[in-house]
């Protein structure tokens, strides 16, 4: 095969070109540290190196995502520890209350430090976080989920949502608690409404101290009656219709320390106060027609506050007023037992969500680790192995040129 000069020239310049762009290549990954420097080095793993980079980029934003969640559920875990503080308070001031020597004076200045706990747990339940987000509103987080009424009572103007936050592929966390779940609806002990039918004796407000009795055996009925028995000592509860109930429910009437009897019925509690005589009636009724707020299943906590205050700042000295008094404190007592509890799940309920933030930061931690390593494996580049291919590739260099050089220098003159 005949060779002409200009294609062996061609073929070593060709053969120098190629030698120099390997080694150019390897020098490029030393300096680097980069095993791949475009795509077609190695498509697979081009591949998934972007991936893993976009994997990366994810977890960046659930990092970011769960930071938010702690900081708006660890605001929200001490509000409602000053709230619970508060409430106490006014248990407190509840059961001072209580103390017969007091005189009215002194009770107005009980009612006078319940306005101001009523302001402050107006403030704590429109705390915001620091995007400016009202935390109890629900979905609702721009506008004060409590507003107050021209007539003095608060309207929750939120709603029933719960705003979550995306942690990791499948996984989001809640990162507030709606203010109705948490202080409107507070179950109420005071749901039924009392009457003193016949006799001269007086029935105390009603409150209900077993939920599943009266959901089972009370709530059926609308309401009963109890009728005393002929010897004063007895009762007897009847249905709506004055008849007895099947079986029939009796009991035997025993005073307490201060002369005052005590009934109970599905649930249900009363104190009897007077002299009782043979065929008194008192009577019993689930909710009322007017759907009043003393009746209501719910009571929210500015109103049972708001209804404390108004029993210290009403009730006198008399005895019909210091038992009205006696009544509502007890029930005020228990309402704010029940508001505690509502919180004290709530807290629970952060608790165990911060402890899912924490297992999901060690996770994310850990998928990092390994994503890491992998784009360590498939990237970074064997140092080793580079600079022994450089040095044979430098040499194939060097052959090629002199090679070259060689070759370029022959000629069909140089024989003559």
């Amino acid at each position: 095969m005949r060779i002409s000069t200009i294609q062996a020239f061609n073929t070593g310049v060709q053969g120098v070109q190629d030698n120099y762009s390997r080694v150019t290549r390897t020098q490029e990954q030393v300096s680097s540290g980069k095993r791949i420097l475009s795509p077609a080095d190695d498509p697979v793993a081009s591949v998934r190196l972007l991936q893993l980079d976009q994997q990366a980029n994810k977890l960046d934003q659930y990092d970011a995502n769960l930071t938010a969640a702690t900081n708006s559920l660890s605001q929200e875990e001490a509000i409602i520890n000053s709230i619970n503080n508060n409430l106490q308070r006014v248990r407190e001031i509840a059961l001072q209350a209580g103390n017969g020597a007091l005189d009215q004076g002194a009770r107005e200045a009980l009612g006078q430090e319940l306005v101001e706990r009523e302001e402050e747990l107006v403030a704590l339940f429109n705390s915001r976080n620091a995007r400016g987000e009202y935390l109890f509103g629900g979905f609702q987080s721009q506008n004060p989920p409590f507003v107050k009424e021209p007539n003095g009572t608060y309207t929750y103007q939120g709603d029933e949502g719960q705003r979550s936050i995306q942690i990791a592929g499948s996984k989001q966390v809640a990162i507030n608690d709606n203010g109705k779940n948490l202080f409107v609806d507070v179950p109420n002990v005071n749901r039924v409404t009392t009457e003193t039918l016949t006799g001269s004796a007086r029935i105390s407000l009603g409150v209900v101290e077993d939920k599943s009795a009266y959901d089972t055996q009370f709530y059926p009925n609308d309401s009963v009656t109890i009728r005393i028995g002929a010897d004063g000592e007895s009762y007897e509860i009847l249905d709506q219709n004055s008849d007895p109930l099947t079986p029939p429910v009796t009991g035997v009437i025993e005073p307490n320390e201060d002369q005052s009897y005590q009934v109970r019925f599905g649930g249900v509690v009363v104190t009897l106060d007077g002299e009782l005589a043979e065929n008194d009636e008192f009577q019993i009724t689930r909710g009322a027609v007017d759907g009043g707020a003393e009746v209501q299943e719910r009571r929210s906590i500015l109103q049972t506050v708001a209804e404390l205050r108004n029993t210290l700042e009403t009730t006198g000295d008399s005895t019909e007023d210091k038992l009205l008094r006696r009544d509502q404190l007890g029930i005020a007592v228990e309402n704010l037992d029940n508001a505690m509890n509502q919180v004290l799940s709530v807290q629970t309920s952060i608790g165990a969500r911060m402890n899912v933030i924490d297992s999901t930061l060690e996770e994310n931690a850990e998928i990092k680790l390994i994503n890491k390593e992998m784009t360590a494996d498939l990237s970074e580049l064997d140092y080793a192995e580079a600079l022994s291919r450089l040095s044979f590739e430098t040499v194939v260099l060097q052959a090629a040129q002199q090679s070259f050089v060689k070759v370029s220098g022959l000629s069909l003159f140089n024989l003559i």
